[in-house]
């Protein structure tokens, strides 16, 4: 009997709504809580299918699922993908996909950790900064201040005046900052993709954190249906949120870097809860009965059509 192995933190509703309706099918497949505790290099994995919601947070975990991934097991979502990933390669990532994205700088840091010697370690660096010159190549103000391997929202800073884009950027510490264009939105739109097929579209108002129901045109649905589709294939992610700003009627890519997306029925409301729960369960059933065949070689020029 294949084994789903869930990899949680402190969410609480798709967890175990997802290995009830696992173990419900009675597919021959089960789920269960990983349970983990100092890993050995010759451990055997016993999970055909682990889905990992908190390594981010916690870095034990990243390491056993590259690990197991080494072992043949297949991680949602991949562990080396999101290990290297940030907010503005995700952006030139969209630009070379031909997919409209806001213009995106990536900023050194602010602060640096113990041993960084600023005018011995930081040589390469130009300093100052041409403040207004990056301002100016994103449009002008107002513009957006973010955490480059942030979400949740966290870190997210509309910077109105240069006065208020130094008082957040001197309070990033050791986060590194990307610099964006600020997208004045006639539509916002949210969508789940899972399988790197399956898309489900959402309105989402990013001021009060509420999901509805889409009112797009055919023609423009088919559009950021196909995009995202686009783009969590060339990342290679099995679970994602792709977040749309769309301006004149063309969809702007603004963040696509949620791979652990909140799927909670207090976020999303029961009927999209469902739907997660539903579409992840009939995801990793295929993968833990029909797996893809794993990676030959381990090299990221297999990545991005390189």
């Amino acid at each position: 009997m294949s084994k789903i192995g869930v990899i949680v933190g402190r969410e609480w509703s798709w967890p175990p709504a997802f290995v009830e309706e696992v173990n419900r099918r009675q597919t021959g497949v089960t789920a269960e809580y990983a349970q983990l505790g100092g890993t050995r290099m010759d451990e055997p994995v016993s999970y055909s299918v682990l889905v990992d919601r908190i390594s981010h947070e916690v870095p034990y975990y990243r390491s056993y699922l590259k690990y197991a991934a080494l072992q043949g097991a297949h991680i949602v979502n991949n562990p080396f993908m999101w290990t290297a990933d940030d907010k503005f390669f995700e952006a030139a990532l969209a630009t070379r996909l031909g997919i409209a994205s806001p213009k995106t700088v990536v900023l050194p840091n602010k602060d640096y950790v113990p041993g960084i010697v600023h005018n011995e370690s930081l040589r390469n660096l130009v300093y100052p900064l041409d403040w207004q010159g990056l301002v100016d190549y994103l449009g002008g103000f107002p513009v957006v201040l973010k955490d480059a391997h942030g979400g949740g929202w966290k870190q997210v800073y509309i910077c109105h005046s240069i006065d208020e884009l130094f008082a957040n950027y001197d309070q990033s510490g050791l986060l590194t900052m990307v610099l964006q264009e600020f997208i004045h939105w006639d539509n916002y739109i949210r969508c789940m993709c899972l399988a790197q097929r399956d898309i489900l579209v959402m309105k989402y108002d990013p001021n009060e954190r509420r999901y509805m129901h889409h009112d797009l045109a055919p023609e423009l649905y088919n559009r950021i249906v196909e995009d995202s589709r686009r783009l969590v294939q060339a990342l290679g992610y099995d679970m994602n949120t792709v977040e749309w700003a769309v301006r004149g009627g063309v969809p702007h890519a603004i963040d696509f870097m949620n791979p652990a997306p909140d799927m909670d029925v207090n976020s999303l409301g029961y009927e999209f809860h469902r739907w997660c729960v539903e579409h992840m369960a009939d995801m990793c059933i295929r993968l833990a009965r029909e797996p893809r065949p794993p990676a030959a070689e381990l090299r990221w020029n297999g990545l991005f059509g390189g």
